[in-house]
Formats: structure tokens, sequence, C-alpha cells
């Protein structure tokens, strides 16, 4: 399981003192791993974001930095998604039936009778099963002839060797510009995944911070925990929460509903909550 709780609980006599009650009620029955918010070992990164800065200022240098490379990418996969769809054209019409692959590959020009005034050289597709029968008749079809009516298709093509060189030549560039982008694009995706998962935890971590400001008030005296649920004991473990901090809210246990703010039971807790979700390759 791919997913941490990131909580927040009132500072004890000592954070320590917070953070030993909640491990203890928890990890020692195999409900969380648990570890105090480093994520396990997170440091503040102060060149990125400086900390004397205010909290307005930092959280838009992270969008500004998350939204330059947001369109960083959308620009580099269009390009290679174009290059890539261009290249599965021209290969769809090397494959397939002969009613629509490309013949550049299978005629040749000692197939057509070429510039002739009085003669033009037809593809005629056959089935294999109605070879013989097409062995038969072809030589009595006339101008009169329905088209289609025997099921044979006869093919629109010209012998073009300039056409045909040209469509291998462009094969053969976008095939080799595909490879020149594609480990570019991967290095690239590495390197910003890993600035936009930074800069999505530093997020999380500022949230936390003013949510238990905002819950626990000044001084600031609260303990940031991160819970690496155990799968099976998931239930169990928001029931053992409850119990530790449900004295910080007691209008948490009440049900009311609010309109417009559309807040269920499930999505607040007495304690500051944040869902870190890493199941990054599960798409719904």
């Amino acid at each position: 399981m791919t997913e941490f709780w990131l909580i927040s609980a009132p500072g004890e006599k000592t954070c320590q003192q917070t953070w030993d009650k909640m491990n203890m009620a928890t990890s020692q029955t195999n409900m969380s791993t648990n570890h105090k918010f480093n994520i396990p070992e997170l440091k503040w990164d102060m060149a990125k974001y400086p900390i004397k800065q205010s909290l307005k200022n930092i959280s838009e240098i992270m969008s500004k930095q998350v939204s330059q490379i947001d369109n960083d990418l959308k620009a580099r996969a269009s390009a290679y998604n174009s290059l890539k769809g261009n290249l599965q054209s021209l290969e769809r019409k090397n494959v397939g039936s002969l009613l629509t692959r490309s013949l550049a590959d299978i005629v040749k020009r000692d197939d057509f009778v070429l510039d002739s005034e009085y003669l033009i050289t037809l593809i005629v597709v056959v089935p294999k099963t109605s070879y013989p029968d097409w062995q038969k008749t072809y030589e009595t079809l006339s101008e009169m002839v329905v088209p289609r009516s025997t099921k044979f298709m006869v093919r629109d093509f010209q012998y073009n060797e300039e056409e045909m060189k040209a469509d291998k030549e462009e094969m053969t560039r976008l095939s080799t510009d595909k490879k020149k982008q594609f480990g570019p694009l991967v290095r690239w995706l590495k390197v910003n995944f890993s600035e936009a998962f930074i800069a999505w935890i530093h997020i999380k971590a500022l949230r936390v911070f003013t949510e238990s400001v905002l819950r626990y008030g000044l001084p600031v005296n609260f303990q940031a925990m991160l819970l690496q649920p155990n799968k099976k004991n998931v239930k169990k473990l928001r029931e053992v929460l409850q119990d530790l901090y449900k004295h910080l809210d007691s209008s948490a246990t009440a049900s009311m509903d609010i309109p417009g703010l559309n807040l269920s039971q499930q999505e607040y807790y007495p304690y500051v909550y944040y869902k870190i979700d890493c199941n990054l390759l599960e798409f719904k």
C-alpha cells in the first residue's frame, strides 16, 4: 500500500510526548509504520523556498514552479506525440491487407508499362480462394463490367519511384527523430518528476502547518507525523486515532450538514489530516 497519512496533533508537555503516545498506540499493534514528518528524511529546501518570506510568497513560488513544469511537459509531450503519430501513420501503410497497405515494397518497375499513350497497368487484389476463377475470367473482362461485381478490388495506384523513395526517407527520418527525442524526454521526466514531487510534499508541509496553527492556536506547539497504514488495519487505525484525539473537537462526533460545504464525515477528523497518495501509476 503506497498511501501515507500526514497528521498533526497538539503537543503535550513536549512534542516528543505527543509522538511517543501516538507511536505506541499504533506501531506496536502493527497498524502503521510511523515517522516524524520527515518523509522520512525531508528537510525544508531553504534555497528554493526561503522561510523568511511569507507563506503567500512561498506558495506562489511553488505554484509557478509546478506550472512551468506542467507547461514544459505539455509542449514536449505534444511534440513527441505528433512525431510518433506521423510515424505510426506511415507504418500503418505498410501493414494490413493489400486493399489498404502501401504497395511500394511489393511491386517493381518491371511490373508496369510506364509512359504509354495506349496502355495502363492496373493493380487488382484477388482473394486466394478466388484466384482460380480470376485466372479463368480476367482475359474476358471488358469496359462494361460492373465495378466490384466479381468481388475483386482494383487499386488506384501509380508507380512513382520518386514518391516511393520520399516515403521511405520520411519514415527513416521520423524513426530517427523519435529515437533522438525519446532519451532526452525520459531524462527530463525523471528530473522534473522529482522536482514536482518535492514541491508537492512542501505544499503538504505548508498545509499541515497552517491548518495546525488555525486549529491549535499560538504559540506553535504541535507534532506532525507521517503514518503508512497497514492495508489490513486501516479501519482499526482510524478508530485508534479517533480515541486518541476525539477530545480535540467535540463537534467531530456530531452529524452536521452545512449547505454548500459538501464536507462528509469521512473527510473530517479531530486531528489535522492530509492523505499522500503515491499510487502514481494507477489510472482510474
